[in-house]
Parts: structure tokens; C-alpha cells; sequence
């Protein structure tokens, strides 16, 4: 009995002695996983997606659709004629999600008007304007005093609706996406592919996709995978690359379909549920969107099109210094302290030329005291020196010192 519990005891002793030396090798920084983690859980997400495309092909159902929510519920919809005379316009809708302890703040771009009027020449300029102005916006907030909270209302996403009618791309899609491509990631979708057969939207989806690198625009490319990853993620992300453009259907209406209910479309035909894969890629569009490639979408907005915009607006103020100083050195050089006004109504080339022409007329009318000094010397040269030393001057004599310091002898 005694020597078990010494065995006890030897046992308990080792392994706290053990136990002392692994604390004594851990130094804690593993943590910083969770330590970031829950410092975003508590400061929250936020994700702005932006949807174009024509009216009518489904962009209000899919985004109900992508986050069980309903966000144009007092939208009113537009006959005929008022499209016709309509602009378009940019409006934003704003809402709070949670999932699981983690908020998010969804901001959905829409853009009423786009592609309805008969003339749709630069009818993306006002999309394009928006985001400029966002990114102008937190670059005004960052560059400021007070950037501790700083909210971050840049397009993180541009859902890009394409019509299924048709062989293809359209010139406006053509344009739109050009316009835009350098300005925000842009994913292509093919919409309403339930009036398609499957075979036309593998040849419709083969179609796009040679049109968009034909016309050399740049849609938002997948990030490779690590070689550390596994073969399951690889081949998921290798079927999000194929999938492009996502052919989606969109609904929010419940149906009953083999004893389940889903949402989808009923038809004399058959059902179309949404959220199966065979029927259409909503949930892969959706994955990529919330579950796979959110983090992304912002890192390559603040990488890669923010960082673009702020290199050119800190080239622009550059020029803009290096201009007003050399305009400045200009000035000082021609003999004012004091910057020359702007004549009213002159161009800059005007006033340019009466720069010039001051620097001509203070280039020639030197100062008159030197101009003196040099006549005095023409008409008074120094004595040449002699060898006898000179006589002095009667006394009736008077003695002047000019200005360069020789001796005139005035009788």
C-alpha cells in the first residue's frame, strides 16, 4: 500500500514536472488566430454587391433568393411608357444578417433603368461615376484625421446580368463590361436559364465565355489553390471556374416537389427547384458569393482596383504640385515675390506670354548704377603708373575719389 502511493506520488511529480517544462517552451502567439477572429466577430462585416443588367431578367428574385430576405418590397414596377422616358438611376439598399453570432451589413446596389431606353449610348456612365465616387470617398475618409471609423461603402461585387435571348453578348454588355472591368469585380450571370434547355446553356455558357476573351475584358478570376489543399476543394473551386457565366434561376415562392417542399417554379411540365444543382447553379453562385470567395472579392477590391484609383489620384496632386511650383519658381525668378494674377478672361497661354513679356523688359533695363559706373570708367581710366613718384598737388588743387576708387585731380 505504502509503495503504490509513492509510485503515486513519483508519477504525479514527473508529469507536473513535465507540464512545467512544455509552459515553459509555449509562449502563447498561437492564439492570434482567435484573437482576430474575435475582434472581427465583435466590429462585424460588411459587403456591398452591385447588380446590372436589363429590367425584367430576374435580379430582384435572385438577391431575395441569394439572402432569404426581401429587399424590394415597396418598389414600385414601371409600364411601358414610363421606361421608355426613364434615366438610370442608383439605389441602395441596406440590411443587417446574422448567422450564428456574426453580423453582416449587406448593401445591395441596384441600377433601375439600365438598358430600357432606346438609346443606351454611355448608359453605364452613371454606374461608373457611383464607383468612383465611392472609392473618392474613402480616400477623402482615409486620408483624414479621424480614420478610426471609417465606413467602407466600396463595391465589392457586380453581378452582371446577361440575357439568355440571343447568340451571345450584346454591344451593350460588350461596353458595360469594358467600362467597368478595372473599376470592380465583375461576375457574369446568365439569367433565367429555365427557358433553356441544358444542352443550350453549355453551349451558350462556351459562347460567352470565348466572346469575353475575344473582346479582352477582365471578369473576376478564381484565386489558384494551395498545393497544400485537399482534392475536394480543388475540384469544387475547378467547377466554380467551369460554371462561369453562373446560369441561375431565381424565385421565392415555396413548392411542394417529391414531398418536399422547395423553392422553385412550377410548370405545366414539370418543377424547377432553385437550389438544386442539376436544375441550375444558384447554389454554387451562392457559395462563391458568401461562403468561399467574400474575403477575396474585398481583398482584391482594396488590393488591386482602390489601390489603382489612389495611385492615380496621388499622380494627379503630384503633377498638380510640381506645376503650381515651377509656376512659383517662374515668379520669383522674374523679379516679383508675389504671384501674377490670372487676367480675367485669360487662358493660360495668355498668361504665359505676359510673363514672358515682363521677363523681357526686366532683362533689359538693368539697374543704372552699375550702367554709371561703367561710362565713369570709359571717360576716366586709371593713370598709368610711373616711376618717379608723383608731385603733389598745387594746393589750390582739389582731390576726388570716384566711386571705383581712383584719384581724379580736378584743377
Amino acid at each position: 500500500m505504502e509503495n503504490s502511493t509513492l509510485n503515486n506520488r513519483f508519477r504525479t511529480a514527473l508529469f507536473s514536472h513535465e507540464d512545467e517544462d512544455q509552459d515553459k517552451e509555449y509562449v502563447g502567439f498561437a492564439t492570434l488566430p482567435n484573437q482576430v477572429h474575435r475582434k472581427s466577430v465583435k466590429k462585424g462585416f460588411d459587403f456591398t454587391l452591385m447588380v446590372a443588367g436589363e429590367s425584367g431578367l430576374g435580379k430582384s428574385t435572385l438577391v431575395n433568393s441569394l439572402f432569404l430576405t426581401d429587399l424590394y418590397k415597396d418598389r414600385k414596377l414601371l409600364n411601358a411608357e414610363e421606361r421608355i422616358t426613364q434615366t438610370v438611376e442608383i439605389t441602395k439598399h441596406t440590411v443587417d444578417i446574422e448567422e450564428k453570432g456574426v453580423k453582416l451589413k449587406l448593401t445591395i446596389v441596384d441600377t433601375p433603368g439600365f438598358g430600357d431606353a432606346v438609346n443606351n449610348t454611355e448608359c453605364w456612365k452613371s454606374v461608373a461615376d457611383y464607383i468612383d465616387q465611392q472609392f473618392e470617398q474613402y480616400f477623402r475618409d482615409e486620408s483624414g484625421l479621424n480614420r478610426k471609423n471609417i465606413q467602407d461603402n466600396r463595391v465589392h461585387c457586380c453581378l452582371y446580368f446577361i440575357s439568355p435571348f440571343g447568340h451571345g453578348l450584346r454591344p451593350l454588355d460588350v461596353e458595360f463590361m469594358k467600362a467597368l472591368h478595372e473599376k470592380v469585380n465583375i461576375v457574369p450571370v446568365l439569367a433565367k436559364a429555365d427557358t433553356l434547355t441544358p444542352t443550350e446553356v453549355k453551349r451558350k455558357k462556351i459562347k460567352i465565355r470565348e466572346e469575353i476573351e475575344q473582346y479582352g475584358i477582365k471578369i473576376y478570376q478564381f484565386p489558384d489553390c494551395d498545393s497544400d489543399e485537399d482534392e475536394d476543394f480543388k475540384q469544387q473551386d475547378q467547377e466554380l471556374k467551369d460554371c462561369i457565366p453562373f446560369a441561375v434561376i431565381g424565385s421565392n415562392t415555396v413548392v411542394e416537389a417529391k414531398g418536399k417542399r422547395v423553392r422553385g417554379r412550377l410548370y405545366p411540365w414539370g418543377i424547377v427547384e432553385v437550389e438544386n444543382p442539376a436544375h441550375c447553379d444558384f447554389v454554387k453562385l451562392r457559395n462563391m458569393l458568401v461562403r468561399t470567395h467574400m474575403q477575396d472579392l474585398k481583398d482584391v477590391t482594396r488590393e488591386t482596383h482602390y489601390e489603382n484609383y489612389r495611385a492615380h489620384c496621388i499622380q494627379s496632386m503630384t503633377r498638380m504640385v510640381v506645376k503650381e511650383r515651377n509656376r512659383n519658381k517662374l515668379t520669383r525668378e522674374s523679379g516679383t515675390d508675389f504671384p501674377i494674377p490670372m487676367v480675367p478672361g485669360a487662358t493660360d497661354t495668355e498668361t504665359e506670354k505676359l510673363i514672358r513679356e515682363k521677363d523681357e523688359e526686366v532683362r533689359h533695363s538693368p539697374c543704372q548704377k552699375p550702367h554709371e559706373q561703367t561710362q565713369h570708367h570709359e571717360q576716366h581710366p586709371e593713370p598709368e603708373p610711373r616711376v618717379d613718384p608723383p608731385s603733389e598737388p598745387p594746393p589750390s588743387a582739389e582731390v576726388e575719389h570716384c566711386v571705383c576708387k581712383c584719384v581724379i585731380c580736378v584743377y
